[in-house]
């Protein structure tokens, strides 16, 4: 491997942007009791006190030109057949056969150095677009986001949030690790079974451990490996299509799903910059000329089932947190797209919801709606004056895969992770269930040379209990999308939320005692369900090291979340604080 040497940090240029308040995202909590209690949290997010400002910092981005676009990367790797599955129907990475394989990557524990432009790939988002000056990056947002944009309301004032790391700081000790979080660590309030690492986000290099290669249920930190996967296998300017095809009699019209999760039904739907069904079917009317419309064809059959995923709590597909999944929806399957983010109220057969809204446009009356499969594409020319069945009438494009990811990290958006998790198994030319992007999830992992040792995967939004993913896996994960050899991976840190200010860490690192010295300078994603807790991400010491972490504990108390939370806020807050020599 070639060595690299770091750019030092006066060739970064600055990108601070404007943080916006966002609602309490939700952590796919399930459980009555967590349900009642996320659903009264959710519901005062946005008139929840802003908090503080950081009194330090400000993103450092790099040079525009060091970020590739989609077209340089290499396409999709073949399928290597097929992954072994639990009973349950997680997946875990392959046994080893009795034959010794090539040589693998090495793990990034033992990798040199990983390059960082001197500090993350860090972007915040407005309103989930990701800002950033005219380039490649710009390219993967859209046109629109690159030249002129619409007019809209004036974007606040941009603001600091984030302190750059500084290269040559000084190397927390594992013994100095060791002596901050031990007692924390022990902390009763995280139950019987804790694990953690810590990693130097530069070098890569484990720092302190325990447990850390241990597998521990995740919850919603699993959709930091939902989207290194899906940025890895389909790339950051990737859309997802919604097709309008013509069906197999005059009139008929069928509506193709594939797999866009934010598809709203007109202009304002819940997801900004989302496709619409009204533009969808424009170009329909267009398409057939003087033919109207007589029926309406929805064809999901893209993902083949089931709908609700193994190890899913039984409570989740009407909890309001979980949906069915299907290849075709609208607004996360919302009922309302005016609902909050977090809890809502989801209709029970999405595809089929979609469907009438598109009859609706289309003046077809929903009893003419019924659910079927597109003809093939016609192979030969048609007479000008008809529609061949098959013949593709319109189509709509979900925003950028690097938007979505964004959405799905910083609101833990479960349906969003589980659409990018097949999204994943498209790209590998494996069936897009729970099973197949779960294997598909696994074959990119190992292929990234991450450790895999413990891992089990059964669905990429973390509401299974079947899941189990490794500390080490998590921080050298992040390592990896730090790097800049992997620029296609920087739109992982754009959710990541910031303690004290945005997402699900908007109303922590504050008031509970041992952890205010986290505020805007831990990023993280965190996992909830009952009796699991869990948090993984970035945080700048004291002295300037950006060290990478993950905590899990996955036998909390059922009543205990709140000082679980605590307790995992002053470990990361610990880590922002110490020189640990």
């Amino acid at each position: 491997m070639p060595t690299h040497r770091l750019r030092p940090p006066h060739s970064l240029r600055t990108e601070v942007v404007s943080p916006r308040p966002v609602p309490n995202g939700e952590e796919g909590v399930v459980g009555r009791e967590d349900s009642h209690y996320r659903s009264s949290d959710a519901a005062g997010g946005d008139n929840a006190q802003q908090p503080a400002k950081p009194a330090t910092g400000r993103v450092s981005v790099p040079d525009a030109q060091t970020l590739r676009p989609q077209s340089a990367y290499p396409p999709a790797s073949p399928p290597s057949g097929p992954a072994p599955t639990t009973a349950a129907g997680a997946v875990a990475p392959p046994a080893p056969t009795e034959t010794p394989p090539p040589p693998a990557p090495p793990s990034s524990r033992r990798r040199l150095p990983l390059v960082l432009a001197a500090v993350l790939v860090l972007v915040l988002v407005a309103v989930g677009l990701v800002a950033v000056r005219p380039g490649p990056v710009a390219r993967w947002l859209g046109d629109d986001s690159a030249g002129s944009a619409t007019a809209g309301p004036p974007e606040p004032a941009p603001v600091a949030v984030l302190a750059a790391a500084d290269v040559g700081a000084p190397m927390p000790s594992a013994e100095g690790l060791r002596a901050v979080l031990d007692p924390l660590v022990g902390d009763a309030a995280l139950g019987g079974r804790v694990n953690l690492a810590v990693a130097d986000a530069l070098t890569g290099q484990p720092l302190f451990e325990r447990g850390g290669g241990e597998g521990t249920v995740p919850a919603s930190v699993t959709k930091l490996l939902t989207a290194v996967t899906v940025l890895t296998a389909r790339g950051p300017g990737y859309r997802i299509p919604t097709r309008a095809v013509a069906g197999s009699a005059p009139g008929e019209v069928v509506i193709v799903g594939g797999g866009d999760p934010t598809l709203a039904a007109g202009a304002k739907g819940f997801y900004p910059g989302a496709a619409s069904l009204e533009d969808l079917a424009k170009q329909v009317r267009t398409a057939l000329g003087g033919t109207e419309p007589t029926r309406v064809v929805v064809d999901s059959t893209l993902y083949p089932g089931p709908v609700h995923g193994p190890g899913w709590d039984d409570d989740i597909p009407t909890g309001g947190y979980g949906a069915a999944v299907t290849a075709l929806m609208l607004d996360g399957a919302r009922k309302d797209p005016k609902a909050d983010q977090g809890w809502a109220e989801r209709v029970p057969q999405p595809e089929l919801a979609a469907g009438r809204a598109f009859a609706r446009l289309l003046n077809v009356p929903e009893s003419a709606v019924r659910s079927g499969t597109a003809p093939p594409a016609p192979t030969e020319a048609t007479p000008a004056a008809s529609v061949a069945p098959g013949a593709e009438l319109g189509v709509v494009q979900s925003p950028p895969l690097i938007r979505l990811v964004d959405v799905m990290i910083s609101e833990s958006d479960n349906i969003v992770a589980e659409a990018l998790a097949r999204q994943v198994a498209l790209a590998r030319d494996r069936p897009a269930s729970f099973t197949g992007a779960a294997a598909a999830m696994v074959e990119v992992l190992t292929e990234l040379g991450l450790p895999t040792d413990g891992l089990t995967l059964a669905d990429g939004s973390g509401l299974s209990r079947t899941n189990l993913v490794s500390p080490a896996l998590l921080t050298e994960l992040l390592a990896l999308a730090a790097s800049p050899d992997r620029p296609e991976l920087g739109g992982v840190f754009s959710g990541l939320p910031v303690g004290g200010w945005s997402g699900t860490l908007r109303d922590r690192y504050g008031a509970t005692p041992g952890t205010a010295s986290g505020a805007g300078v831990v990023r993280a994603k965190t996992g909830t369900l009952t009796k699991v807790h869990a948090i993984a991400g970035v945080v700048t010491t004291a002295e300037g090291r950006l060290l990478t972490f993950a905590v899990l504990t996955d036998e909390v108390p059922p009543d205990g979340m709140e000082p679980a939370r605590a307790a995992l806020d002053r470990i990361a807050a610990a880590l922002a604080t110490c020189g640990c020599h």
